[in-house]
């Protein structure tokens, strides 16, 4: 079993509801949702993109998937999740695009954003006593090799390579997407996501999300509100 921790919308956020309709699979209920053709994309093209952010469900990684350590157990990660959010305040990221990492497309912000960076460092820290050291075989899976130096040092102190200085938020909606591809996809997704983007997105919740067994799907296991700032 590994847990993440995660930032997501609640259930009923119309943003996460289009994201699962979009990757078939709602994280919440952890049910799988038909997928059919649209334009310029037909349905096994259609579930070859979103294959792998499917089994995720909708997210931004804050603390990649672990597996507890020694001493640790899930009522306390629960614990602490809810003690964290409730101290820290919710804010908005003020502009959300659509972009594209490498070959893949995600929701992400039009630029770095300190308070949300300051949320994720301060995440992986507060977390990293629940932490069991990786494998080695952990440890290939992630290629150090193909890694920055940086990068490789994040994945043997932290656990993951894209953390503090390396993190990026994003919120994937596709596996690697071919070039000849790449267009009509982003026009799709323009579309698709077109009431969520160059708008804020409020950063109000912190979820975390359990794989039961290795390669099973991640569903929710609970989700706490952050700190509300009054007025």
């Amino acid at each position: 079993m590994r847990f993440a921790l995660y930032f997501t919308p609640p259930a009923d956020e119309p943003l996460t509801r289009r994201a699962a309709r979009w990757l078939g699979r709602d994280a919440f209920a952890n049910t799988i949702l038909s997928l059919s053709s649209v334009e310029s994309l037909n349905t096994a093209e259609r579930k070859n993109l979103v294959r792998d952010p499917a089994r995720y469900g909708f997210h931004a990684t804050l603390k990649a998937p672990f597996a507890l350590a020694e001493g640790k157990d899930e009522a306390g990660l629960l614990e602490a999740a809810r003690d964290f959010a409730d101290a820290w305040p919710a804010f908005a990221i003020p502009r959300l695009v659509l972009g594209q990492l490498g070959p893949f497309f995600a929701l992400v912000p039009d630029g770095l954003y300190q308070p949300l960076q300051d949320f994720a460092a301060e995440t992986v820290r507060r977390f990293e006593p629940f932490r069991a050291a990786l494998s080695e075989a952990d440890i290939a899976r992630r290629k150090p090799e193909r890694l920055s130096p940086a990068e490789r040092e994040n994945l043997t102190r932290w656990g993951y390579p894209y953390v503090f200085d390396e993190f990026r938020f994003h919120m994937t909606l596709t596996g690697p997407v071919e070039p000849s591809r790449q267009e009509t996809v982003r026009r799709h997704l323009d579309a698709e996501f077109s009431g969520f983007t160059e708008k804020p997105l409020a950063l109000s919740h912190l979820a975390v999300f359990v794989e039961e067994e290795r390669g099973a799907p991640f569903g929710v296991r609970a989700i706490f509100p952050l700190q509300e700032v009054r007025p």
